[in-house]
């Protein structure tokens, strides 16, 4: 078994919303990413997108958005990001899911020896956005990538890795610790995938070992729509 991510895909599958407004690497960004996940991904393989799924704004908006996943191969795990406005209560989420498609909001799921846990975050409060209501949120957030991890942790019975997916990158732009990043090295995360940044992105943030655990950001405007591997 094989872990794979790629996030930020904001598909609209009713071309309301077209990406290519963004530039070039949005060009044809779908078929590209088919292409690639078909080449790459089994039906015992794992791929992670961690966010940004749908420009849908309703929940039965987004079910042609799911159509998507139905004829890529391995299983899926999604996690809420800023702009999936669709996504209401969780339940009601995991009702619309199409077979072998998980979403976690601050809780945890088991395949094979791994561990999937993950919630959305929210930007670490620095700069223009170092506000009250920001650290607010932020705060909120760090209680409940705990509650993700806390979830994990008790279904953690034989060592099994934990790999944690948030939307949000987990440190600031100078890649600096953060409340996030010592709960991940408190509870023995193994990997981390998040996503959120588009345009020109700091090669350093691509990917990044952080006293031994491995952060990966999955945008896929800066994978150039291509998966990459985890683990």
């Amino acid at each position: 078994m094989k872990i794979f991510s790629i996030s930020d895909l904001h598909l609209d599958i009713n071309n309301t919303k077209p990406m290519d407004i963004f530039g070039p690497v949005w060009h044809g960004h779908t078929a590209k990413i088919v292409e690639d996940w078909k080449s790459k991904v089994t039906d015992d393989d794992i791929v992670i997108l961690a966010g940004d799924y749908s420009w849908a704004m309703k929940l039965e908006d987004v079910v042609p958005d799911f159509q998507f996943l139905v004829d890529l191969p391995g299983t899926k795990i999604i996690i809420r990001g800023n702009h999936d406005y669709w996504w209401s209560s969780i339940a009601r989420v995991r009702e619309k899911l199409p077979p072998k498609t998980y979403a976690l909001q601050n809780d945890a799921i088991k395949i094979g020896n791994y561990i999937f846990c993950g919630n959305r975050g929210w930007l670490i409060p620095q700069g223009k956005f170092d506000t009250e209501e920001n650290k607010k949120l932020y705060a909120r957030e760090v209680i409940r990538l705990e509650l993700s991890l806390k979830a994990a942790q008790k279904l953690q019975t034989n060592n099994e890795k934990i790999i944690f997916i948030t939307h949000y990158p987990p440190f600031n732009n100078k890649i600096e610790p953060s409340q996030y990043t010592q709960l991940i090295e408190q509870y023995g995360v193994y990997k981390v995938v998040f996503a959120h940044l588009h345009g020109y992105i700091n090669p350093k943030m691509l990917y990044n070992e952080i006293n031994g655990i491995s952060y990966y950001l999955t945008s896929c405007d800066a994978l150039k729509n291509s998966l990459i591997q985890i683990d």
